[in-house]
């Protein structure tokens, strides 16, 4: 029986982004385990996977305690003994697979899901950390049973590109998918046009530039309700502020629904989806749109352009840009039939390429190719 380990730093992302992956393993009969920050999901625990508390802090920079991460994973896989670690995020898949070699895994998957926002900026900052990020990459991903997973080709492009991936490791699976029996295909209902906006409020994610599209779109007098549904997130050094939620919320032009778990029902409610984010890896938020069949408005980034099909299925328009948002949100209202058309090219978009359980096979594949030869 084959031993996989999940390292994810949020075990919330854990259950949105990779539980149908674990579920499926269970089903093989593997003993599954969960490594993350904080408690262990109900999720988890139901399924009868074992989960590891784990140091893993997301925006941490001290040295000794990060030292300390990397060591606190070794000893945890020591103690496992997993034939398999998968390695979600940006922290994990350093970390855990500097200590996947140090420990002697047999295989690794490091899933990188977006390169964080040290690719985005280009400030001195950013160029430095970048430059000390290189030989840590160099030794994550230098295990030599490994696999890359990328959503985008841009991602994989800069690994390619710094000489710390070679194609053979590479794999590319377009997102995190979505089960498309929880989004059927609804007609859009009357009243004013809404768009939906659904992602953490993190600078990063757009939502300022939403914000000021929004009040264009107030003084040119077009009707349309914006809901923002989502948190701040305090542990994120991107994230808006209290202050900024509540002068927003006495401004009036958009909706505050804050975090709802309610998504393929507020998405059915909603006319089309914007995320004007300025790089992903593959946003769920806009997998979840095309299944439920809405047209999408979105930025020209990694992630973003490899979420739709431009010009079908969405609108792409420049990043970090206010007006061009405005300007595409009003067509996209004011052109209704365009806009069904496109959340109908979106939802066979979803079922292409998107389907929960394309996704889960080709995991398994990348699995099974891994496995094959490790004694256990």
């Amino acid at each position: 029986m084959a031993r996989l380990l999940f390292v994810v730093n949020d075990p919330a992302f854990f259950v949105s982004h990779r539980l149908s992956i674990a579920l499926e393993a269970c089903r093989r009969g593997w003993d599954v385990h969960v490594a993350g920050a904080g408690e262990a999901p109900r999720e988890v625990l139901e399924a009868g996977m074992a989960f590891h508390a784990v140091n893993l802090s997301r925006s941490g920079m001290n040295p000794v305690a990060e030292l300390r991460a990397i060591w606190g994973l070794v000893r945890l896989f020591r103690k496992v003994r997993p034939d398999l670690v998968h390695l979600i995020t940006i922290k994990p898949y350093l970390y855990g697979g500097i200590a996947a070699r140090v420990a002697r895994v047999p295989a690794v998957v490091s899933a990188v899901a977006g390169m964080g926002a040290v690719f985005i900026r280009q400030d001195l900052r950013a160029r430095v950390l970048r430059g000390a990020l290189y030989p840590l990459y160099r030794l994550a991903f230098g295990h030599p049973r490994q696999r890359a997973i990328f959503q985008n080709p841009d991602d994989r492009s800069i690994l390619e590109r710094w000489g710390v991936i070679q194609g053979e490791k590479a794999r590319s699976i377009r997102g995190s998918g979505v089960d498309l029996s929880r989004y059927p295909a609804r007609s859009e209902g009357s009243g004013a046009p809404i768009v939906a906006f659904a992602a953490r409020l993190l600078r990063d994610k757009g939502i300022v530039e939403l914000i000021g599209a929004a009040r264009l779109l107030k003084e040119r007098g077009v009707e349309v309700r914006v809901w923002v549904i989502g948190n701040a997130d305090p542990g994120n050094p991107a994230t808006v502020t209290e202050q900024e939620l509540d002068a927003w919320r006495d401004e009036g032009i958009v909706e505050l629904l804050g975090y709802r778990t309610d998504i393929p029902d507020l998405f059915g409610e909603a006319h089309f989806v914007c995320l004007p984010s300025y790089r992903e890896g593959l946003p769920k938020t806009l997998v979840e749109a095309a299944a439920a069949g809405r047209a999408v408005v979105t930025t020209d980034v990694p992630g973003c352009r490899d979420a739709i099909e431009p010009g079908k299925s969405g609108v792409l328009v420049p990043v970090r840009g206010a007006e061009a948002l405005a300007d595409a949100l009003q067509r996209l209202i004011e052109n209704p039939e365009e806009r069904r058309a496109m959340g109908r090219a979106g939802r066979e978009l979803a079922e292409r390429e998107f389907a929960i359980e394309k996704i889960v096979d080709a995991h398994m594949s990348i699995y099974d190719e891994l496995l094959d030869g490790v004694e256990r």
